[in-house]
């Protein structure tokens, strides 16, 4: 876990534990890090202007005050099933275990009685699942490379065997023709390429931030079979 991944969670904790805070020995033990640690965290956060106070006592614990809360969220069971159903259904998609933290963190949000509904809910579907275009092991660095627009350096063999190492540009990642595919502005060729994952071996994530590509102006229309996931 980074330092920014680490702040975020010192947060979230806070968050959830509410008018009881925890103590910097608690946040401490959940983070693995040692108690300075995390009172430096914390005061990189107040310097951020997140609004945590000192509880008084033993322990010395940490409160977030209430301009830091979120009003209740308010999931039905139906509504948790269908995100339990989605992940089921498509357990090889792009950031699968951001979705699943996702996941979790509604159902924790979620009171018991509408949190066990949704289990009631859930287990009465039952689902084949398809068939997916299988994800390499470098997944993963590919996800990162596109969510945090980096330069990454691929180990990429052709369909003629040819091995090429080569820094790209990400723009996107495509499911179509029974494949994975990476899009990406391809330094080497000078050119847009797709690249097929499973013939990606190696895959380094650079700390360079990739120029902005826009997808459609670089490779036209999608595939029929594969278009960009609206939020709404």
């Amino acid at each position: 876990m980074n330092r920014t991944e680490r702040l975020y969670a010192i947060a979230e904790e806070l968050r959830s534990a509410g008018p009881a805070g925890r103590t910097s020995t608690w946040l401490a033990q959940r983070l693995e890090v040692s108690v300075r640690t995390v009172k430096r965290d914390v005061d990189a956060l107040l310097q951020a202007g997140v609004p945590i106070w000192a509880q008084a006592g033993r322990g010395g614990g940490y409160v977030l005050g209430a301009a830091g809360t979120l009003p209740p969220l308010n999931v039905t069971a139906a509504e948790a099933a269908a995100i339990a159903v989605a992940l089921a259904a498509l357990p090889a998609i792009p950031f699968a275990a951001d979705a699943r933290s996702a996941l979790s963190k509604v159902l924790a949000a979620m009171p018991d009685a509408e949190r066990e509904r949704a289990e009631v809910v859930a287990g009465r579907l039952w689902l084949r699942t398809p068939e997916q275009p299988a994800r390499p092991a470098v997944a993963r660095v590919l996800d990162e490379a596109v969510r945090q627009q980096r330069v990454v350096v691929l180990r990429y063999t052709n369909s003629a065997g040819a091995h090429t190492a080569r820094a790209v540009e990400p723009v996107a990642l495509a499911a179509t023709r029974g494949h994975w595919f990476l899009l990406a502005w391809c330094r080497l060729r000078r050119a847009p390429r797709w690249f097929r994952t499973d013939r990606i071996s190696a895959a380094h994530l650079t700390g360079e931030d990739a120029p902005a590509h826009d997808a459609s102006t670089l490779f036209g229309t999608p595939p029929p079979d594969a278009h960009p996931v609206r939020l709404r």
